[in-house]
């Protein structure tokens, strides 16, 4: 029996060690979260994302970002890296192109070419005859390791996420993998980048923004709204801004939505000056309760990933206006159609954007 009680004791220390002690690559930092508003107000649960239908992408996995083209195609990223054109009912799917990378975000510049932020390789632009080129991999002498979102104004300059300084996808098993880590760490080290083709230069339009993740331009491109994903919030931010520090203040950079029930995803330009975003996931008390507890999030990432606190699939996307007021509020509490990015509307359609969807959803644009 001692000999059994001991055993179970240098279990117990051992264990204790490990999750004490035990190396992890974040390192957390403290910060303040406010309660979490819930399912109520003008997000009130409803059904209205439910029964999608779905396009068949044929064994293809997460149609994150959705666009038409300006040949009247629709385009859309998957998991496989694959970039897929079709027609806007998902007949003729074909392949354009595949970086090699990962592709999350794109865009088309005046020229035809689709503008790509790849997670694994920067910002590409990829020509109609499917002829890549990076336009740019690096900020000086920092390189961008995690290209998100990006959106092309008509000046030309394209505004892009890099979504962490700490976490490059290609370092860290993908970029869903990566995402996990910066926000657990919450050290803030995101940014949003400008590249001017005329002068193939990249600046660094704002800095500390915790998984800086969807972008859009305002309708007179004087502002960008960029979604916090790790602060749960959405900021309005002057193009003009130069190396700005998100969180000082400053009149170039506003909160224009706080607290929000999820974490922001992407977001898409929509009809009659809407801005659709998704929420990839609802947000989670426990984890919400960790902001204030840096060794209890070093402490989680020690445990089996079955014990973290992952928040259950939710989809969930809104349209607000350029002013902050939510105009629409889509929801589907079964998250059959799983981790919704963001919408991209058409009069007839409303295309749901998916992490990790096997189909593309949409359903009717009543």
């Amino acid at each position: 029996m001692k000999k059994i009680l001991s055993s179970l004791v240098v279990l117990v220390l051992l264990a204790a060690a490990y999750l004490l002690v035990w190396p992890v690559p974040i390192t957390p930092v403290a910060f303040t979260l406010p309660t979490a508003p819930g399912y109520g107000g003008v997000h009130a649960v409803n059904t209205r994302l439910a029964n999608l239908q779905l396009i068949d992408l044929h064994g293809e996995v997460g149609p994150e970002h959705i666009a038409f083209g300006p040949d009247g195609k629709l385009y859309t990223t998957v998991a496989s890296g694959n970039i897929l054109r079709m027609n806007a009912d998902g007949s003729a799917q074909e392949v354009f192109a595949n970086t090699g990378g990962r592709v999350l975000g794109f865009d088309f510049d005046a020229q035809g070419n689709l503008i790509a932020a790849d997670a694994a390789k920067g910002l590409l632009s990829i020509a109609p005859d499917r002829k890549t080129t990076v336009l740019t991999d690096s900020v000086g002498s920092d390189r961008i390791r995690y290209a998100d979102a990006v959106v092309v104004a008509k000046s030309g300059k394209m505004y892009f996420s890099d979504a962490s300084m700490r976490f490059a996808p290609k370092d860290w098993g993908g970029t869903f993998e990566a995402s996990v880590l910066d926000i657990i760490e919450g050290a803030s080290t995101g940014r949003i980048l400008e590249f001017d083709p005329s002068t193939k230069t990249t600046r660094i339009v704002a800095s500390g923004i915790s998984f800086a993740n969807g972008v859009a331009l305002s309708a007179d491109e004087q502002s960008l709204f960029v979604n916090e994903t790790g602060k749960f919030r959405v900021w309005k931010i002057a193009v003009a801004a130069n190396g700005l520090k998100i969180g000082t203040t400053s009149p170039q950079a506003t909160v224009l939505l706080d607290n929000l029930p999820g974490y922001p995803d992407n977001l898409m330009r929509g009809l009659d000056g809407k801005i659709w975003l998704g929420f990839a996931k609802p947000r989670n008390p426990v984890a919400d309760n960790m902001a204030d507890k840096p060794w209890l999030r070093r402490l989680t990432l020690r445990l089996p990933r079955a014990l973290w606190p992952v928040p259950k699939s939710y989809g969930h996307v809104i349209a607000f206006t350029e002013d902050g007021k939510v105009v629409a509020d889509l929801q589907d509490p079964t998250g059959a159609y799983p981790e919704t990015t963001a919408i991209t509307e058409t009069k007839d359609r409303l295309y749901v954007q998916s992490l990790h969807a096997h189909g593309l959803g949409w359903l009717p644009n009543k």
